[in-house]
């Protein structure tokens, strides 16, 4: 990767929608070679999608909970089954596999602590678990779906 692909990362993870004209002045090509260099980027897996951001609030579901999870099974058949609970929940959006005390993060979007309370159940219900500990987030304070683009020659 060399600089303009890395300036067209940190363009489109702005502004997916920037029309192809307007990438390739930016980044002073001409737009078939930009376009071939965006298209590169997917086919490598660099781009791994285009999506639309949607505002949690607007949608209903404007309370982050930080769920941790601790379990005392470590079998693969166990961690299998939880990976498929959660993947199937659509109010956990993300999930980390931890090092330290906590085996699981988990970050859920939901309306409220009710609505918190109904996941908890189907979560502890599904699968079975040691300890599950939930903080509610009172403010975001930064929130970027955009990674970093480093420019030296580590970034890769």
């Amino acid at each position: 990767m060399d600089a303009i692909d890395r300036e067209l990362l940190r363009l489109l993870q702005a502004d997916v929608t920037l029309p192809i004209a307007e990438l390739a002045q930016r980044v002073n090509l001409s737009q078939t070679p930009c376009w071939k260099r965006v298209q590169r980027l997917k086919e490598t897996g660099v781009i791994r999608a285009q999506v639309a951001l949607c505002d949690a609030r607007k949608l209903g579901v404007g309370t982050t909970v930080f769920v941790a999870v601790r379990t005392d099974q470590h079998t693969e058949k166990w961690a299998q089954r939880f990976t498929q609970v959660v993947c199937d929940m659509p109010e956990v959006v993300e999930v980390y596999r931890m090092s330290g005390d906590i085996d699981y993060l988990l970050r859920v979007a939901v309306t409220g602590i009710e609505d918190y309370d109904r996941v908890y159940k189907q979560l502890i219900k599904a699968v079975p678990l040691s300890d599950v500990s939930a903080s509610f987030a009172m403010e975001q304070i930064k929130y970027s779906t955009a990674l970093p683009v480093r420019d030296d020659a580590n970034a890769g």
